[in-house]
């Protein structure tokens, strides 16, 4: 499958690796794609491997992920193009980080998330919210971490596009629990685990942890 990123950071990255070594054909997107040169060089000759422009990444992808810092999603995304996402399943990874007072905030919160906002903005696209509450590590090998015995959530409007993901979750990576929130509105309570985790990380001392819900 064609799968175009939105951001390439670390998050970007690694699961763009993940998904180039089960054979998809991935794009990363930048605003400079030159500083992914380093990244696209560990591939050789790979076929498989590609970086470009944030535009060229979103028309490339069949399906559509968006590994931007959360602050900078919409701004990407409307830079993408609303045509290059229409009709295509969006995978959001994002959270609405906000460090501008010295703490760890949500940029946005309570009464709507960073999933809503992109849900509005492109109406046209099937935005489903998942992988938001793991590390990257932990995105790529759910199996790492007892046995894979701990849940994935996700949320989104399109219950046809959300048990395809669940699939490619399944398939793709790895993951045995995904529980359906229900629709994108249930982003806001994902977003929100991070001040959780973030105490939890603290607690730790390390992010190589998740959440089993027990019931």
């Amino acid at each position: 499958m064609k799968i175009g990123f939105i951001g390439s950071g670390n998050v970007g990255q690694t699961l763009g690796l993940a998904l180039i070594k089960r054979g998809h054909d991935v794009m990363l997107g930048a605003r400079t794609p030159s500083k992914l040169v380093s990244w696209l060089e560990t591939f050789g000759q790979n076929e498989l491997a590609s970086v470009g422009s944030i535009q060229e990444a979103a028309a490339h992808g069949e399906i559509v992920i968006n590994a931007t810092p959360g602050t900078v999603s919409l701004e990407a995304l409307r830079e993408a193009g609303s045509q290059s996402l229409a009709g295509k399943i969006l995978i959001d990874l994002a959270l609405p980080l906000d460090f501008s007072n010295g703490e760890l905030r949500l940029s946005v919160a309570n009464s709507d998330s960073l999933g809503e906002q992109i849900q509005r903005a492109f109406p046209d696209t099937k935005v489903m919210k998942t992988l938001n509450t793991v590390t990257s590590a932990l995105m790529v090998n759910p199996l790492s971490l007892a046995d894979g015995q701990h849940d994935l959530f996700i949320s989104g409007n399109d219950a046809d596009a959300k048990k395809e993901v669940i699939g490619y979750l399944k398939e793709w990576l790895g993951w045995q629990s995904i529980i359906d929130l229900g629709d994108i509105s249930s982003a806001r309570g994902t977003e929100h685990l991070l001040l959780l985790s973030s105490r939890v990380y603290g607690a730790f001392g390390h992010p190589d942890f998740n959440f089993r819900i027990v019931g």
